[in-house]
């Protein structure tokens, strides 16, 4: 399992200390739409220009007509990013037409699909979705598999069952984790890291533990001890 941590800080200069503090530490880093849209892709070099081997996950969640997807699933990986991911719920051409745009490229970034967002609970989610959390996330994670997609974003409690009926090598990548049982904030499906473990989650993503801790570093060291 590995740690990937959310630069959600409200300016770059407080995101690139954090890396600054972390660029010894074998972890990737998420550049999420805030970040990303205020500081464009000059951020990612600033990044890669701390620590060459930091591993970049663009959250960007591409949701659009499969063109626009594919053309920006394109730009990203020109960009030389590590991962990114996109909207299941796009559909499966979509999904497909990102995936054949990338065939031009010799290396291309991993890209997973974003199934049921971590903020939903049943009773919201069902409202617009007409399904259950378990079923459509499955579901989606099924459509992105057969799509050529690496692997899905999910919480702690669709990971397993995903990585049964699909494959245990089928990337999850688990937000809404909290390490050491801190509040849950706008998550609704949060878990802890044994929890994580237990159900098969390959990268976990933590980002208001770490950020808004006293000591990040320290954090993140006690949290790769129990990875």
């Amino acid at each position: 399992m590995e740690l990937c941590v959310a630069l959600d800080l409200p300016s770059r200069e407080q995101n690139l200390s954090l890396a600054k503090e972390l660029k010894d530490f074998p972890v990737w880093l998420k550049v999420g739409l805030r970040s990303y849209i205020r500081d464009g892709k000059e951020f990612i070099q600033d990044l890669k220009s701390i620590n060459t081997k930091f591993k970049i996950f663009a959250d960007l969640k591409l949701y659009d007509i499969p063109n626009t997807m594919a053309d920006a699933a394109e730009e990203l990986t020109k960009i030389g990013i590590e991962m990114f991911n996109i909207h299941a719920s796009a559909g499966r051409e979509a999904m497909q037409t990102v995936m054949h745009r990338l065939e031009q490229f010799s290396k291309r970034p991993l890209v997973l699909a974003v199934t049921v967002l971590t903020s939903f609970n049943e009773e919201q989610f069902r409202s617009i979705y007409n399904a259950s959390i378990d079923e459509k996330a499955t579901q989606f994670a099924k459509d992105a598999y057969e799509a050529g997609l690496d692997g899905v974003v999910c919480s702690v409690f669709e990971s397993k069952r995903i990585k049964q009926i699909i494959s245990s090598d089928f990337i999850t990548l688990t937000p809404g984790i909290r390490p050491f049982g801190e509040d849950a904030g706008d998550q609704k499906r949060v878990a802890g890291i044994e929890m994580a473990k237990a159900n098969e989650s390959d990268i976990i993503v933590v980002g208001r533990p770490i950020y808004k801790a006293k000591n990040p570093k320290e954090v993140v060291e006690k949290i790769l001890t129990k990875l």
